[in-house]
């Protein structure tokens, strides 16, 4: 067995040409839980992240006006990163994300803040544990992903059968502009 934390070792290549999903990479290497590597700062670059948050056990629990408000103060109030777009689907979040600070604090614990945040001041008791433990975040490259990520997202409401219409979803918006 591979030790995943030991950096000499050289991680397995897996055959095929196919695309697969994180999810399915992750199984295939053996892992069950995202790897969250360090912010890249190159220079005259901004860092905007790419997050998904789901719920413990999937439940379906965030698409209501008092989670979507709930979030939206959570996200305010934890100022070491700035909240870009969003879409909050009955079972996870997606988000854009950019450092608020020149001195990039770690991704990891403004997510902790502000999921504690939000269960903190949840008012379905019953509902709690709110949020699985971890999360999946990716560093954006290049400006044009923004968008390009945006627009695929942004579609998840319809090709769930939620709307018929991506803009007629409620639960989604935008706090800050994050300019690449």
């Amino acid at each position: 067995m591979i030790d995943w934390r030991d950096r000499r070792r050289p991680v397995p290549e897996i055959s095929g040409t196919t695309q697969r999903s994180s999810f399915q990479f992750m199984n295939e290497i053996g892992r069950k839980h995202p790897v969250h590597h360090s912010m890249h700062q190159r220079f005259n670059t901004p860092i905007i992240v790419f997050l998904t948050v789901c719920t413990k056990d999937r439940r379906p629990i965030l698409a209501n006006g008092a989670a979507h408000e709930l979030l939206r103060l959570a996200w305010i109030e934890a100022r070491l990163w700035m909240v870009g777009r969003y879409i909050i689907m009955p079972d996870h979040i997606h988000l854009f994300c950019a450092p608020a600070e020149l001195a990039v604090q770690p991704l990891i614990k403004w997510v902790s803040f502000w999921k504690s945040q939000a269960a903190r001041n949840w008012a379905r008791s019953k509902q709690l544990p709110i949020w699985q433990r971890h999360f999946w975040d990716t560093q954006l490259r290049r400006g044009e992903s923004y968008d390009t990520k945006w627009e695929y997202v942004v579609e998840n409401p319809v090709r769930g059968g939620l709307v018929k219409r991506s803009e007629d979803w409620p639960y989604q918006g935008e706090l800050n502009i994050l300019r690449w």
